[in-house]
């Protein structure tokens, strides 16, 4: 029996609705096959109170094992550095996560808020949020960049606005199973087994991405949205494409690019105020340049490309 608790802060719930939306494994499987007992949730936990007091001080002084502890949303130090803007069982929430944190054999971050510091943190940040190890790109965060649970892992990030349920429940899964030890995290502290591979993976827009033949405006059916629309599928890891929301689609799938929300600069206003949905450049080439090839050279690519694109790449694309 693993033993969890999930906590909220400066969040808008959304991690928790996804999460609550599961399928391989559900949020009642957790408990019922794979023995998560969830202590107390948001939208789950009974205790109200003194009696939710008295479990997380149990927790805190070690009289009740932590094994995993799951945070939603960012941490509020505002304001100047108490964390009294989001207070919680008669303490901020900052102090609750900081003990916490100290006696969790696993520490989860979910969604853009706990792992980067997500909208919250988006300059000018009134709110001082941080995510647990990272704020954006820079690490460090509430935690520290030094911290590791009793586990000996740092901060395993799922990021995501929201995270996909299944991300979230085949983590906790593993971690409650023993196997919590062995997960292989990038440079962010991403699972590699989700955010090793490219959104574009499994688009099914993708061979239009390779003519270069692109949507001009959102809901079209046909071209790529890569070109004109903004779309960061090629610079962002998720499994969306092979992972489906709801079993059926994904944001490139239902005619939307992508906004790259399992990246440390999601929602990117920092970087390119008012560019959110034009293709992103550096120094006036496209991110997706392949290493390797200089400007000029991408340039003549991509001009072979779009001669060579084949009369469907400017047919409607069907989505089964």
């Amino acid at each position: 029996m693993a033993n969890l608790l999930w906590l909220q802060g400066g969040a808008c719930s959304g991690n928790t609705m996804s999460f609550l939306n599961a399928e391989e494994p559900s949020a009642c499987d957790l408990v019922t096959d794979f023995g998560v007992n969830v202590l107390w949730h948001p939208s789950l936990g009974l205790e109200l109170g003194e009696n939710l007091k008295k479990l997380l001080n149990a927790l805190t002084s070690g009289q009740m094992p932590l094994d995993i502890f799951v945070f939603e949303g960012t941490v509020v130090n505002a304001p100047n550095g108490t964390g009294e803007w989001n207070r919680f069982a008669g303490r901020p929430m900052r102090d609750w996560v900081s003990d916490l944190s100290k006696v969790a054999n696993f520490v989860v971050a979910v969604g853009d808020c706990a792992t980067w510091g997500g909208i919250p943190a988006t300059a000018p940040n009134p709110s001082e949020s941080q995510g647990l190890q990272f704020l954006k790109r820079n690490q460090g965060g509430f935690l520290g960049k030094d911290y590791k649970s009793k586990a000996g892992l740092p901060v395993i990030n799922i990021p995501g606005c929201p995270a996909h349920p299944d991300w979230i429940t085949q983590i906790v899964v593993a971690v409650a199973t023993g196997r919590g030890a062995d997960l292989k995290l990038d440079e962010f502290q991403r699972p590699k087994t989700f955010f090793t591979s490219f959104t574009q993976t499994g688009c099914t827009r993708n061979m239009h991405f390779a003519y270069k033949v692109s949507a001009t405006e959102f809901g079209q059916r046909k071209g790529c949205l890569f070109y004109d629309l903004g779309c960061r599928g090629p610079m962002t890891h998720s499994p969306c494409n092979r992972v489906l929301w709801n079993r059926q689609s994904s944001k490139t799938r239902a005619g939307m690019p992508c906004m790259g929300c399992t990246e440390p600069e999601f929602p990117f206003f920092d970087l390119a105020p008012g560019t959110v949905f034009k293709t992103q450049t550096v120094m006036g080439v496209p991110k997706d340049m392949p290493s390797g090839v200089d400007k000029t050279g991408y340039i003549k690519l991509t001009a072979a490309a779009k001669a060579a694109s084949p009369r469907w790449a400017e047919e409607d694309i069907f989505v089964v």
